[in-house]
């Protein structure tokens, strides 16, 4: 299936606890052009919060690298679908050795009892398809697709 972008935008944050909130506050604003519920809205804010989280906490632990985020919004070319919110999170942080372990719920590279390693499950169960590209020392990639349901005037 091919798309068209109708609307994006780019940003980039410094890897700081407090841009977090930042981030999701971004693109749920982003998102409100399409008029989306509000279960849809709050698992687009879910998903963000955990993808910037794992940047803040696992990419840069040590120092304060940028975050790029990139929002789109696509329409498959026969507009006979509801269109589909991409939502791109990027760091060139330590990157992930083992992405399918990393992938498992309860993993964590902090020390036991920090962190409850469920932010790729996360980000899983509130988008419809989730990508993770990662090399070790050179950053990871996380793509995430949520398609929005069109509501009826």
């Amino acid at each position: 299936m091919k798309y068209t972008t109708k609307n994006h935008f780019k940003m980039m944050i410094p890897a700081r606890s407090q841009n977090e909130a930042f981030a999701r506050s971004a693109v749920s604003a982003f998102a409100a052009q399409l008029d989306p519920t509000v279960e849809e809205l709050g698992d687009i804010k879910a998903a963000v919060s955990e993808a910037v989280t794992n940047c803040i906490v696992h990419a840069y632990a040590d120092n304060i690298g940028m975050i790029e985020l990139v929002a789109r919004i696509l329409q498959d070319d026969s507009h006979d679908s509801a269109p589909t919110l991409y939502i791109r999170v990027k760091d060139k942080g330590c990157g992930i050795a083992d992405i399918e372990r990393a992938k498992t719920p309860l993993f964590t590279t902090c020390a036991e009892g920090e962190r409850a390693g469920l932010g790729f499950a996360v980000m899983e169960s509130f988008t419809d398809r989730l990508q993770v590209r990662s090399k070790a020392g050179a950053g990871t990639t996380v793509t995430m697709y949520k398609r929005l349901e069109t509501r009826s005037e």
